[in-house]
């Protein structure tokens, strides 16, 4: 009886998620840190030396996973920190590919796409499901990451062929990916795409969305306000910081079957 008891414990734990619900603030978050990866990893490239960057860029990351991976459930605090450095050193990945290896954007964009289709392909074939309502920890909470980083990376990649390979400067690119974001979520609604594709369709313009509008505010070039990296990315942690406070104060993105792990472990 026991040891029943305590497999089904175990289970429960196993179930309970380690993604947010999908809210507003969920997309409002993640646009921010989507435009913050992109000042800060831009400021400590080319303030400091841009390997140590890097170096310190993969250290934030493996410790921002490895909190998030040991969570029992979702913590807002640890979540969005992980996303947060997922961000910072996807766009070191995307910039070292092309400043240091001299890989085209549409190259690294291409090669970054494939990489996010294997991993697609991959994580249905293993669990039939790419669902964002069913991460729970083991295979799926790693297939999430994984897919997580992907996007980030061909998003910089993206917003950078854009704005510089194609000419059309950082408000033009901040226009165009808006309009990109927006489409899946209308196509869901009118025109029966299901909530799996217009998830990840959305999610992955949330990357090349907040970069364009990081690099406008920052950048004195293609069209840019010229703020300055430094100034941008403290203004966008700051709000970050603020609204993950208050997720963690008010839990509105919590679910029910994470709000009440008491409840379902008794029951």
């Amino acid at each position: 009886m026991l040891d029943l008891a305590r497999r089904h414990l175990d289970g429960s734990f196993r179930g309970l998620r380690k993604v947010p619900e999908i809210t507003a603030y969920f997309w409002v978050v993640k646009l921010l840190t989507t435009a913050m990866g992109e000042s800060t990893s831009d400021f400590l490239v080319f303030g400091i030396n841009p390997y140590v960057a890097v170096v310190l860029g993969c250290l934030g990351l493996v410790v921002a996973l490895v909190l998030q991976l040991r969570a029992r459930r979702y913590v807002a605090g640890t979540y969005w920190l992980a996303v947060a450095m997922v961000a910072v050193f996807g766009t070191m990945a995307a910039d070292v590919a092309h400043v240091v290896l001299g890989i085209p954007y549409a190259v690294s964009s291409a090669a970054f796409a494939l990489s996010l289709a294997v991993i697609f392909v991959a994580w249905y074939v293993v669990e039939r499901t790419l669902s964002i309502h069913t991460i729970y920890a083991g295979r799926r909470e790693l297939f999430y990451w994984a897919t997580v980083i992907a996007t980030f990376a061909l998003g910089t990649a993206l917003g950078d062929l854009t704005a510089s390979t194609l000419g059309l400067g950082y408000f033009s690119s901040i226009l165009l990916f808006a309009i990109l974001f927006a489409l899946p979520g209308l196509a869901y609604r009118t025109a029966g795409l299901s909530e799996v594709a217009a998830f990840w369709g959305a999610y992955v313009v949330t990357r090349p969305l907040g970069a364009s509008f990081a690099d406008w505010t920052g950048k004195p070039y293609l069209g840019g306000l010229g703020w300055g990296d430094d100034k941008v990315a403290l203004a966008l942690t700051i709000a970050i910081v603020a609204f993950v406070a208050y997720l963690s104060v008010s839990r509105v993105d919590v679910g029910e079957r994470q709000a009440f792990p008491a409840a379902e472990e008794a029951g």
